[in-house]
């Protein structure tokens, strides 16, 4: 199992901090859609190691077309030596048309297409050959020399796909090289949901296990001492009840049977009652959803909730830094 970290730090930092994790021993590193471009941190990143993989987990996909996709993953590629991954999400209807101003549709066909537009696009610079892609939301027909990168010599990147209902999460193991496992879930809702719906999309696309890395990022609340642990669960809590306040993610809580709570916490979010939403999260909950503990504790219980089932691990710190990252990551090293 490959362990991985974000690159959640300022971009002037990025690079320094992508240096101290690969020296560190971890495999991974990786940005996401929040307050930065995210290709432009692993380009950064990129720029500063040389054996570390580095993924977006994740770019909002539908923000973008499949050409500048390509494009992006192309020079990542060229620029990393091989060592980028992309890692495409969907986001949800009000910010795809409301916050990036791009048109919506059904977006588990959408992501379908957007994964086979950039592959037909990267195949006909890999070979020179015609671009001719037709789909429901993305035709691409036009390419000449003049803006044809041609054959990339680390070959394309790999596409991971994110998910969390049924749908997107069988696409994601048709037509994709990874799985990403949102943060959101739980051991329980990762075998009845999860793991079955990715079987249903291999066998889809007549593929194995083994054609498919899955990638989970865990919540994780941990400290190097009990002020830095308690502060980390607080956050944890508000978290938990952030994400399931997102109708989207109601699957992930009725398989506890705590559905209910879906309404109550996205009421709670319109009303601005932050503090309630994490006071409102039971500690059952909490270690359902995230785990909890010392560096050690938590070492043992990401080894056995993740073992056998996950390919690439990440736990989701709150305020890390490198000596806590480090010291984790030995732990993990040690109970795997």
């Amino acid at each position: 199992m490959k362990i991985d970290t974000p690159l959640t730090f300022e971009l002037a930092q990025v690079g320094d901090m992508a240096r101290e994790l690969e020296t560190a021993g971890f495999d991974g590193a990786y940005t996401f859609e929040g307050k930065n471009d995210p290709f432009i941190a692993v380009a950064a990143a990129a720029m500063s190691t040389t054996k570390i993989d580095l993924m977006t987990a994740i770019a909002v996909a539908f923000a973008r077309n499949p050409m500048s996709l390509a494009y992006l993953g192309n020079d990542l590629q060229l620029l990393s030596g091989g060592r980028f991954i992309m890692g495409l999400g969907t986001q949800v209807k009000a910010h795809i048309e409301r916050r990036f101003s791009m048109p919506w549709g059904k977006p588990a066909q959408r992501m379908r297409e957007m994964v086979l537009a950039i592959r037909a696009i990267w195949d006909a610079w890999e070979t020179g050959g015609q671009l001719n892609y037709h789909g429901e939301y993305y035709q691409h027909t036009l390419t000449n020399p003049a803006f044809t990168p041609g054959r990339n010599p680390h070959g394309m990147p790999k596409i991971y796909i994110a998910g969390v209902g049924p749908l997107m999460t069988e696409i994601a193991a048709e037509v994709g090289d990874g799985y990403c496992v949102h943060p959101f879930h739980s051991a329980t809702s990762l075998e009845q949901l999860s793991l079955p719906a990715l079987q249903r999309g291999l066998d889809a696309a007549g593929k194995h296990r083994k054609d498919l890395a899955i990638s989970a990022q865990v919540m994780t609340a941990t400290g190097s001492d009990d002020a830095q642990l308690q502060a980390a669960i607080a956050a944890t809590r508000n978290r938990v009840a952030f994400y399931g306040s997102t109708p989207a993610y109601k699957p992930v809580l009725e398989v506890h049977g705590w559905d209910h709570m879906q309404a109550q916490w996205l009421q709670m979010t319109r009303e601005g009652r932050w503090a309630d939403m994490a006071d409102s999260v039971t500690d059952d909950m909490l270690e359902t959803f995230a785990v909890v503990g010392t560096p050690a504790d938590v070492a043992q219980k990401l080894a056995k909730r993740c073992q056998g089932r996950i390919d690439r691990l990440s736990p989701v710190i709150y305020q890390p830094d490198s000596s806590l990252l480090s010291t984790l990551l030995k732990e993990i090293r040690a109970a795997l």
